[in-house]
């Protein structure tokens, strides 16, 4: 199916996660594009259809109609959900749009008019409504049981958890709360319920997702679940007494979120904190609309490896924002200097139909964003190298993801996050290993952004 990165392409999907159809059962096939979020929305609307008696086809062939879950971020995550389409409606041609980019409909039936629906995101029913209606569902109560755990995308030892949809920021190069609204808070016994039946099912790490993390609760009038209040803190704590990694992404640098960090030092959750920085310059941050007190922010950072030396911090930048000027982006790279943050990613600017930094003045030229993120990126992987080169002869525990055919295992440390960050390779002692394990290794090499270790407990 389309091209999109092969972890968020449950067309993909190991065939032992699909079931081989029975006889004259419709079938359902997927393509996910996007962030994690959504490919939480392509499980959300699979569960349904498998409990409603379709299969998941694994290929255009053997589906009878295809949903693409698109992604409407960037112009070029549009043209790749475009594209998408346009490639299922070519191997296929029963084709249902929705995500991000069906909060445009008219977008996507300029470019593809033989589309049969079009939905927005997190519009479950409809989707089930468009499915219904071009494949009709044709249920055996007495063969089509659902797994409770329900249809994951994933592995099966980890799972993204999403507690909240929306965003309440305004942030001028964004353009989520017009598409996702503001937030959402799913309510916390809620959260821990489906948090509970994946751990139950063997899932090792969940992953916490939302759009804005650290404002989990703020939009939920009710004080508490009995003693469990709608914040991230209590949620965290909660989550952390199940027995799993717990990873928070996506964590805006709130002050409340220093009361995260005494729960990571207590090993209830990861000590990893992924947090949207974006720019370090006062006034970019201000023509960003965004929080904009950096010096105050390392402070912060100063203040959470003070209390958990063992954390872990990851961020993104923009680089070549509407009037970045190379002073404003030369202090970024000095409070890179500083901040020595752990795992990085950048993005250069581009606009986004419908974002308010279209029409700020003095856009930058593309050399000059190249240039910026060839030296931003020459930054963070110089302090990369550093910090993993630190690590050479420690013993840490590494969760197993995969092994290949040599029997080379893939892994990844407390401070790595799937498919994001970096990973942890073992080559030798291997036999016994099978995804999900943790073992503890010690480190004996080190490179720009991955490790590799022996086992040795």
């Amino acid at each position: 199916m389309a091209q999109n990165p092969p972890h968020l392409r449950p067309d993909l999907a190991p065939k032992a996660r699909i079931e081989t159809p029975r006889p004259g059962q419709p079938t359902i096939g997927m393509v996910s594009l996007g962030c994690p979020k959504a490919l939480v929305d392509s499980e959300r609307i699979l569960t349904r259809l498998r409990a409603e008696g379709y299969a998941i086809s694994p290929d255009y062939a053997g589906a009878e109609a295809v949903i693409v879950n698109t992604c409407g971020f960037l112009d070029s995550a549009k043209a790749e959900s475009l594209e998408a389409i346009g490639e299922a409606l070519h191997q296929n041609g029963k084709v249902i749009v929705t995500g991000c980019l069906g909060a445009n409909p008219e977008y996507i039936t300029g470019a593809h008019p033989r589309v049969l629906a079009v939905t927005g995101p997190h519009q479950y029913e409809q989707v089930l409504d468009a499915v219904h209606a071009a494949v009709p569902p044709a249920p055996d109560p007495f063969v089509d049981l659902l797994p409770a755990s329900g249809v994951s995308l994933t592995p099966r030892h980890y799972s993204y958890l999403k507690i909240s949809e929306g965003c309440n920021h305004k942030c001028k190069f964004c353009i989520i709360p017009d598409m996702r609204g503001k937030l959402v808070s799913r309510p916390p016994r809620a959260i821990l319920r489906e948090a509970e039946k994946l751990v139950e099912a063997g899932v090792r790490e969940l992953l916490v997702i939302s759009q804005d993390t650290s404002a989990y609760g703020i939009d939920i009038k009710t004080t508490a679940e009995g003693d469990l209040r709608p914040h991230i803190t209590d949620l965290a704590r909660e989550l952390g007494q199940l027995g799993a990694w717990v990873r928070l992404h996506y964590v805006y640098p709130y002050p409340h979120v220093r009361h995260l960090i005494p729960l990571m030092a207590e090993g209830l959750i990861l000590p990893y904190l992924d947090i949207p920085f974006q720019h370090a310059h006062p006034d970019v941050l201000k023509r960003m609309a965004r929080p904009a007190a950096a010096s105050k922010t390392l402070d912060e950072i100063a203040a959470w490896r003070k209390d958990c030396p063992e954390i872990t911090l990851r961020s993104t930048f923009i680089v070549g924002y509407p009037g970045e000027t190379e002073a404003e982006f030369q202090t970024l790279l000095d409070w890179m200097d500083e901040a020595q943050l752990d795992r990085v990613g950048c993005f250069q600017y581009e606009n986004v139909a419908g974002a308010r930094s279209n029409d700020l003045p003095d856009h930058v030229s593309e050399e000059i964003k190249q240039d910026r993120w060839d030296r931003f990126m020459e930054k963070a992987q110089a302090i990369s190298e550093a910090k993993l080169a630190a690590k050479l002869g420690q013993h840490m525990e590494v969760i197993v993801d995969e092994l290949d055919a040599e029997g080379i295992a893939t892994c990844r440390t407390k401070a790595d996050a799937p498919e994001i960050d970096g990973n942890l390779f073992i080559d030798e002692g291997t036999e016994a290993l099978a995804p999900g394990d943790i073992v503890t290794v010690e480190v004996d090499e080190a490179g720009a952004y991955d490790l590799w270790g022996r086992i040795v407990s």
